[in-house]
């Protein structure tokens, strides 16, 4: 290498900068690695924002992933001309092949992960007057499918060191109405289970594992879905497993997974001879079909590679990130033996970027060519509660005086300030190469280095 070359490399850092930070040949910090090669191909030092050259000029990997194996499995059930689920071979073999990864003993497939819940609530039978526990910090659909059942949705505040469900407040929202528990196994990590398994049994309730963004993630090296009285899994496009829409519930019994088919399958029970048009039970057509069933045994054939590429890039990022300060990744219990990094989730610290709003924080991440969100709104504040609540059918069912008094109790303050900091990155981000992961270090340092300026513009 030239003596100029070497200059060039890193601006800024003489050999005593590098002597300084206590490395060797081979072992340089990542940033300073970063930075080298940021400023070797001439990236301007200017944020986007303001006119500067962005740091990522070419885009993350897509999503889906698909090759000729995806193709091949849709089309052999569109020439076979066996499309749903009646006398279904790919989707009954799905379901067999998800329960044995998820280490799950039985499971049935539904038409989404909202399905998925909905049946699972009912074949528990929760219903009006019932109250159902549940996160504010999480996607709509868990409490569209309490409100569905026209029980209450209870909120129990956030952890704001992991954003996942605060089982040490869960004491504080119990009743003699309470029913169920919904926990969120959020993002991909797990919510702290021994804890809320331990407050389920004490006060007898049935805990209904949202595991939706959680494929193949791990508590105490088992894996999610199968420690409650149901796991419920979404194949939903943005998912790590993906089906475009899709579910799946794991039950402990086969016999718990029945009533979950017989519900699903508009109240007819399953049969050896195909349909009997003859009911049992009250239900809804939340069938999966056989192209969805054929296209997530595909998927899954390549679940596995993808999550150790985002558990690798993860771990490699969030040690430059933390080395950075201010926008600092979320902790994870010490259960927590595997995150599935559906969601890369992180906390702002606007004092680290001079004052720097969260909002313009992420729109210089964007102008980067880094696509960064904002996450979740409080769930628990949207209108649509109110607007259910004044229904006519919660009216009948509720007094004026319980309503009031769930509006008094809504309170979680940890989680309004979660919403105001949290920062995403998504799953697919994490599927990139290592440089991307550069990248990302190098537009939060660019915009954290110049924020002053940001704030003028």
């Amino acid at each position: 290498m030239e003596r100029d070359e070497k200059k060039a490399i890193c601006p800024g850092f003489t050999r005593r900068h590098f002597l300084g930070t206590g490395t060797v040949a081979g072992s340089v910090a990542p940033s300073i690695i970063a930075t080298a090669e940021v400023a070797r191909a001439g990236v301007s030092d200017k944020p986007a924002l303001v006119g500067g050259a962005p740091v990522k000029s070419n885009t993350f990997p897509g999503w889906p992933v698909f090759d000729a194996s995806d193709e091949n499995a849709v089309a052999d059930v569109v020439r076979g001309g066996h499309w749903g689920r009646g006398g279904s071979k790919k989707v009954l073999a799905f379901e067999q092949q998800f329960a044995q990864l998820m280490n799950g003993k039985a499971c049935l497939a539904t038409s989404s992960g909202t399905t998925a819940l909905f049946v699972a609530l009912n074949a528990l039978e929760i219903g009006p007057g019932d109250e159902v526990i549940v996160p504010p910090y999480t996607f709509v659909a868990c409490v569209n499918v309490i409100l569905g059942c026209h029980a209450l949705p209870v909120f129990v505040d956030t952890d704001p060191r992991t954003f996942q469900l605060d089982a040490t407040k869960l004491e504080s929202v119990v009743t003699e109405r309470t029913r169920a528990i919904m926990p969120v196994h959020l993002g991909g990590a797990t919510f702290d289970v021994d804890a809320i398994q331990s407050f389920a049994r004490k006060h007898n309730l049935a805990v209904i594992e949202d595991s939706c963004q959680s494929h193949l993630a791990e508590w105490k090296g088992k894996r999610t879905g199968s420690f409650g009285s149901a796991g419920c899994f979404s194949f939903q496009a943005s998912k790590n497993l993906n089906s475009g829409e899709g579910g799946a519930i794991i039950g402990p019994s086969q016999e718990f997974i029945e009533k979950c088919y017989t519900f699903h399958n508009n109240g007819r029970v399953r049969t050896q001879a195909g349909y009997d048009f003859s009911y049992a039970h009250r239900g809804f057509n939340f069938r999966m079909t056989e192209l969805q069933g054929s296209l997530l045994a595909a998927q899954m054939a390549r679940l596995e590679s993808q999550s150790v590429k985002r558990t690798e890039n993860a771990h490699y990022l969030t040690g430059m990130l933390k080395e950075i300060g201010g926008l600092m990744p979320v902790e994870t219990y010490e259960g927590c033996t595997r995150n599935a990094y559906h969601l890369y989730m992180l906390r702002y610290d606007a004092q680290k970027f001079s004052g720097l709003p969260r909002d313009k924080f992420m729109k210089a991440m964007d102008a980067e060519g880094i696509p960064v969100s904002g996450g979740y709104y409080p769930l628990n504040k949207e209108r649509f509660l109110k607007n259910s609540f004044a229904s006519r059918g919660f009216q009948a069912i509720y007094s004026k005086e319980r309503l009031a008094k769930w509006e008094d109790a809504n309170h979680t303050p940890a989680n309004d300030r979660v919403c105001a900091q949290a920062v995403w990155l998504t799953q697919n981000t994490l599927l990139g190469a290592r440089r991307d992961m550069d990248q990302i270090a190098e537009a939060t340092r660019k915009i954290q280095r110049h924020a002053s300026d940001l704030l003028k513009a």
